[in-house]
């Protein structure tokens, strides 16, 4: 696996034009544009110890920049990202503008990623797996699953009322939610039954252990918000200082993003290094 990642890592270095050459580094890293990715279930995969790891399915869909906003005109730096075309005669007539200035077809999602200056890419470019790196790590953003109106129990893990004698039909009840008269009212913020789920969720530092170039499936360690088919918002991790996003056995991290030309030169799948010292062997 090093041989393979380090053969790797010098065609990349030689496929990457110059002005994408510019690496990842302790002192300064630039903040790249994430992608949108759909959710398609979960996997697993072991490491040469034989111990198990949870993996969440990520595959990429016709993701491409719509829009670059600037300083001068918006008043900050971000990318405008677009995945999963879609057909013309379900947009609205200003979105199709919109795709069409860009000169790309149509997109069922549209999110803005904050870029630094240096990460701008023109509009257009299309966004593939090999954007992150096997071994980095990520922030995965989502809506959670949906659970309808819900009591307080399941909504926040009340204990409920006695279920000895003596309780009748209030088992799973709330409970008292006030005081007496003064101040005769529930405060904001009471936890009680109410509607659960469908909120924005991220899920930090998630590794990413495999990526597969010819299906644009991205491979990460753990659970992510939403049902399957969920359209989740992937980062580089926000909370990950210098070389700890990509620590030094990693792929360099192309910025502002990967070379389409470097992508035909890379194996189809490229995973992350797993292992290390026996977790079976106790410690003296």
């Amino acid at each position: 696996m090093a041989s393979l990642l380090s053969s790797v890592r010098v065609g990349l270095r030689a496929g990457l034009t110059t002005e994408s050459r510019s690496f990842v580094t302790a002192a300064t890293r630039p903040l790249r544009t994430g992608v949108i990715a759909r959710k398609k279930g979960m996997t697993a995969m072991w490491d040469e110890w034989g111990v198990r790891i949870p993996l969440t399915v990520l595959q990429i869909e016709q993701c491409q920049v719509v829009e670059v906003r600037n300083e001068e005109t918006h008043g900050y730096t971000a990318l405008q990202i677009g995945c999963s075309d879609r057909s013309a005669k379900n947009v609205s007539h200003p979105q199709l503008g919109q795709f069409a200035r860009a000169g790309v077809n149509p997109k069922r999602k549209l999110f803005e990623f904050r870029v630094s200056p240096e990460a701008v890419l023109p509009v257009g470019t299309e966004l593939v797996a090999s954007h992150f790196a096997p071994g980095q790590y990520v922030d995965c953003s989502a809506p959670t699953i949906g659970k309808g109106f819900q009591g307080a129990m399941k909504r926040h893990g009340f204990g409920g009322q006695p279920a000895s004698h003596g309780t009748s039909v209030t088992h799973r009840s709330l409970g008292s939610v006030g005081q007496r008269k003064d101040p005769g009212k529930v405060f904001k913020g009471k936890k009680m039954a109410g509607r659960m789920g469908g909120d924005q969720a991220t899920v930090q530092n998630l590794k990413v252990m495999k990526i597969d170039n010819e299906l644009n499936l991205i491979y990460v360690k753990g659970s992510i918000p939403g049902v399957d088919d969920q359209y989740v918002k992937v980062q580089d991790a926000v909370k990950k200082r210098g070389d700890k996003i990509a620590p030094a056995d990693v792929l360099p991290l192309p910025t502002p993003t990967i070379d389409p030309s470097a992508v035909k030169a890379m194996p189809r799948e490229l995973v992350a290094k797993t292992g290390g010292s026996d977790p079976y062997v106790m410690k003296e």
